[in-house]
């Protein structure tokens, strides 16, 4: 019998603009990460909804330094909260602001349980006016998130002013590429998988019932099955 839960993807975008270019980064990731769990739950040939919701934060400005000063979260905040961390992957984004993240990024995950994220798949983004500042995500996010116990994939994505429209050059991998990268790896995280394309068989040295730990490949099988043939 085929899964009919829906998957939930919620991207959380800290751009104080609107438009801003923060949230078109916030969308394009969520766009990414849906073609790809849809494609993939088309080739599984399973009844499986992919669900998108992108939640901005300059909505709940007010209301998150209500919740931090009196502890009390409004209706709105509260049920943003809770997409968040029922959310079976989550793209943060945020603007820089002082070689950082933004105030209103930090301060709406300041108000998550430091244990809500454990284990959930996370792909981090930003914007910013130069790529000079594009180490924020490695020095600040990839640090926050580990904090919070979430998985970050391994390609964050950071959009300098520049790369709006820009497709590369012979020695780097231009915007859509990168964002399509992410969205992969967050969707094969989701559906728990590795890498795109890893194997989904059966374990080796277990039966089809096997619940127990991962098995422990010795190093002489791992390397014979590099081989080829």
């Amino acid at each position: 019998m085929f899964a009919t839960t829906p998957l939930h993807v919620v991207a959380v975008s800290a751009g104080l603009g609107q438009p801003s270019s923060t949230r078109l980064l916030a969308d394009r990731l969520a766009a990414a990460t849906r073609e790809q769990l849809t494609a993939d739950r088309d080739r599984a040939d399973q009844d499986r909804n992919v669900e998108v919701r992108v939640i901005e934060l300059r909505d709940l400005a007010v209301d998150i330094a209500n919740h931090l000063v009196s502890g009390f979260p409004s209706a709105g905040l509260r049920e943003a909260i809770e997409a968040v961390t029922e959310a079976d992957g989550l793209i943060a984004v945020t603007p820089v602001f002082t070689a950082s993240y933004s105030g209103l990024f930090k301060s709406f995950f300041d108000l998550i349980d430091n244990t809500a994220l454990t284990g959930k798949p996370v792909v981090i983004a930003a914007t910013g006016g130069t790529a000079r500042h594009s180490l924020v995500l490695e020095h600040a996010l990839r640090p926050l998130f580990a904090y919070l116990r979430a998985v970050t994939v391994p390609t964050s994505v950071y959009a300098a002013s520049e790369d709006w429209g820009s497709s590369g050059d012979q020695y780097t991998e231009g915007l859509p590429s990168r964002i399509r990268r992410a969205g992969g790896e967050l969707a094969s995280a989701v559906l728990d998988r590795t890498v795109p394309g890893a194997s989904s068989g059966p374990r080796p040295d277990t039966g089809e019932g096997y619940d127990g730990e991962d098995a422990v490949v010795p190093f002489e099988q791992q390397l014979a099955d590099l081989r080829l043939d």
